[in-house]
């Protein structure tokens, strides 16, 4: 059911990840001043991650597209006691297309990424959920993390 996306998908990969903003809303991540230009530069981004042995992105073919995708990316971080080599994956972008919501695509991803975290050596991953995909992600074992989450917008 999911295959690892390639070139030919970035266009479907774009079209996706503005369906996830346009979900979550709000200024933060539909800023008004945003402008179209982002979608070029991500677009960009893309093409350089999908080469790259630190980044894998899932997708499932929809009938004239992609239904779903979902990106795993690993930083090195500096180990500690409480992560032996320091290797964290973050799941980004997470989107299902609304006519194909509910059918299981969403969690097929998910799995794929896990493989793919535990084939790679991740100590931890980490993810940002939507309130709907919240209950998914704790039957898959993802549990509340112990710092607070800031951010800081220069």
């Amino acid at each position: 059911m999911t295959r690892a996306a390639t070139q030919h998908d970035i266009p479907e990969l774009v079209r996706l990840r503005a369906l996830l903003f346009d979900d979550l809303g709000g200024d933060f991540f539909n800023p008004s001043n945003a402008g179209d230009d982002w979608r070029d530069a991500l677009a960009r981004v893309f093409q350089q991650k999908l080469t790259e042995p630190d980044c894998h992105i899932l997708v499932v073919d929809g009938d004239t597209g992609l239904a779903a995708c979902g990106i795993g990316t690993i930083e090195q971080w500096f180990p500690g006691p409480h992560s032996r080599n320091g290797r964290i994956g973050h799941v980004i972008g997470m989107v299902t297309d609304p006519s194909y919501r509910r059918r299981g695509y969403g969690r097929a991803i998910m799995l794929g990424l896990l493989d793919w975290f535990r084939d790679c050596n991740a100590v931890r991953v980490d993810l940002t959920a939507s309130h709907e995909a919240e209950p998914l992600y704790r039957r898959l074992g993802f549990s509340d993390h112990p710092d607070p989450l800031l951010c800081w917008k220069p």
